[in-house]
């Protein structure tokens, strides 16, 4: 059985890389790894040795501290984005022009009927 930190920092390490648009391969690569062990990584399988988080803060370029951020108010996983919201908000970062970035960003705060608008 994982241990719930071990299931975060994993799946804050997706989420960052699925940000920086890097594949499981690219991040292996930098650390010298098998994409399958940054798989058992990012689900919380194996534990991320101390020397191995900080390579992996140095390659996503966060501190180390990123990875448990969120970690002492997490009830039900909700400060980790879910897969579909993380790959949004990757093709979001990648629209250069601010003023379409907020039109969009303003779109999809309609669509879910919230009061959060672009800032």
């Amino acid at each position: 059985m994982s241990h719930p930190v071990d299931i975060h920092v994993g799946k804050k390490l997706k989420q960052l890389r699925v940000l920086r648009g890097m594949t499981q391969t690219e991040v292996a690569q930098g650390l010298g790894i098998s994409f399958q062990q940054v798989q058992k990584y990012e689900l919380g399988r194996n534990r991320i040795s101390a020397s191995k988080l900080f390579e992996i803060s140095q390659i996503l370029n966060v501190a180390p501290s990123y990875f448990f951020d969120g970690l002492e108010d997490e009830t039900h996983d909700q400060s980790v984005l879910d897969n579909e919201a993380t790959k949004i908000a990757s093709m979001l970062t990648q629209i250069r022009d601010e003023r379409l970035r907020g039109q969009i960003r303003t779109f999809i705060s309609e669509l879910a009927g919230s009061d959060v608008r672009a800032n």
